[in-house]
């Protein structure tokens, strides 16, 4: 599985609530060969990230004119910004995601050599602990091979469970990177405001 992983910057987050709305009526899950999609919001500073949920890089390549024609029907000052666009292999998708209000992404860089090794120490001792963490719902992992890129995103059944679990989670943050051999490349903190489609994304 892989995931188009679309940021925007300098949203009118007093258009929030409508634009979660048309996202849901209107969003990347009915982009063909889209799997499923989740959409985080941070209304205080107007930005938002969509992960889209593909069989294959090719399926990525091949939906890109449908994401240009769904961008126009979504006003700039409401969408905001398009501030990047990536695509990652899904190494970890852990969880009810679904039932998430709340997220933390983590984003590490390494040499991509070193992917696999990485997932491999996110399996076997990051994910028990995580699961340990009250209010943690599930985590997804994403790696680009070519950069080195990691992504750890780490779901939460509240908002008030995210900033509770932030200790655990710098804890924990900080020995996947030096599992890895990986330095901290951002942390940033969002509301879950979509999650559609993902029991036929993890399928």
């Amino acid at each position: 599985m892989y995931a188009r992983v679309a940021s925007f910057e300098g949203r009118d987050s007093s258009l929030t609530d409508e634009l979660i709305q048309r996202a849901r009526e209107q969003g990347p899950a009915s982009v063909p060969g889209a799997k499923g999609f989740i959409g985080l919001m941070d209304r205080e500073r107007g930005t938002s990230v969509s992960i889209t949920f593909f069989d294959s890089e090719e399926a990525i390549r091949d939906s890109e004119q449908a994401f240009e024609d769904m961008a126009r029907q979504f006003p700039e000052k409401m969408r905001g910004r398009r501030a990047s666009v990536d695509a990652y292999e899904v190494t970890v998708f852990e969880g009810d995601v679904e039932r998430a209000k709340a997220a933390r992404v983590s984003s590490f860089d390494g040499s991509p050599d070193r992917i696999d090794e990485s997932v491999g120490k996110i399996r076997e001792e990051t994910l028990p602990k995580l699961r340990q963490v009250k209010g943690n719902v599930g985590l997804i992992g994403l790696a680009d091979r070519n950069s080195g890129r990691v992504v750890g995103i780490t779901f939460w059944e509240s908002g008030d469970a995210l900033s509770q679990s932030e200790e655990a989670a710098n804890r924990l943050r900080e020995q996947a990177a030096e599992g890895g051999g990986q330095r901290v490349a951002g942390v940033d903190r969002y509301e879950v405001a979509i999650a559609q489609q993902l029991s036929e994304a993890r399928a």
